[in-house]
């Protein structure tokens, strides 16, 4: 029976526990920047590009903000570059004074939110965090990009969820508020111009190439002309062929016959004399 009567006490705990590990990773920017009227500019903007919804379906954030003062910088850019510009103020990390002051390195590189849009060029989508005489500074991490832009306080902080810094100026990334990202690349180099009076390759006439020769084929050496008439002079007969089955024996050959015919013949002579 006592069973019975705590397992609604059970499941009313496990749905509180639910709740609160739910609403413990929830937060609304929004609202968060509600309470301080010098945002109320960068707040605006997060609503007219709609970039609150995003940064609210994140879980660990920080939010780099610029007062009302400082955000004059962005006035009459177009509402996509202010966008690209923004989205670059919010990194992908939680960082608040803790973590921030106890950086080892003098440089870290962040990622940031415009990085996950995939039409960052470059480094665009990273800021440098640098810190110089115990000042903290932020800025693009592309080559060349400013340094400046200083933090000036700690504004507000859900550990460890969302971080909201103030910084003293935008950080504009060269390039970001380019209403076409492939723009920022550089033109090709014009082709160069061929010197006066000279004629382009196109132009310059081209002289017959000797043949090359076959590497694979060896040259063929003219055969020598025997001695003695040729065959198709005129006024001389070629000789007869020999037939193949046709024997010529030698002279020495003739010679061995007669001389044993001879001797046959003395033999035969001599024994009919007797």
């Amino acid at each position: 029976m006592a069973l019975k009567t705590s397992s609604p006490l059970v499941l009313m705990a496990i749905l509180l526990i639910s709740s609160i590990a739910t609403t413990t990773h929830a937060f609304n920017i929004t609202r968060l920047l509600d309470g301080f009227p010098e945002f109320s500019s960068f707040n605006g903007y997060l609503t007219q590009t709609e970039l609150f919804r995003q940064i609210n379906h994140r879980k660990t954030i920080t939010v780099l903000a610029v007062d009302n003062d400082a955000i004059g910088a962005l006035s009459g850019r177009p509402l996509d570059a202010i966008q690209r510009i923004l989205s670059n103020h919010v990194i992908l990390d939680y960082y608040d004074q803790i973590k921030l002051e106890g950086l080892k390195r003098r440089s870290t590189i962040v990622t940031t939110m415009f990085q996950a849009t995939g039409i960052a060029q470059q480094m665009q989508g990273f800021l440098n965090v640098s810190k110089t005489d115990g000042n903290i500074y932020f800025g693009s991490a592309m080559k060349g990009a400013s340094q400046d832009s200083k933090l000036v306080k700690y504004v507000a902080a859900q550990p460890f969820d969302i971080s909201i810094i103030q910084i003293s100026s935008p950080i504009i990334a060269p390039g970001i508020d380019v209403t076409n990202p492939d723009l920022v690349r550089p033109p090709p180099p014009p082709p160069k111009k061929s010197p006066a009076g000279s004629k382009s390759p196109a132009e310059a006439p081209v002289a017959d190439a000797p043949m090359a020769k076959d590497p694979f084929v060896a040259p063929v050496a003219d055969a020598p002309v025997a001695d003695g008439p040729a065959a198709d002079a005129p006024g001389k007969s070629s000789p007869e062929p020999v037939a193949a089955d046709t024997v010529t024996p030698s002279s020495g050959t003739r010679a061995f016959l007669s001389t044993g015919v001879a001797v046959v013949m003395v033999l035969i002579m001599s024994l009919l004399s007797a």
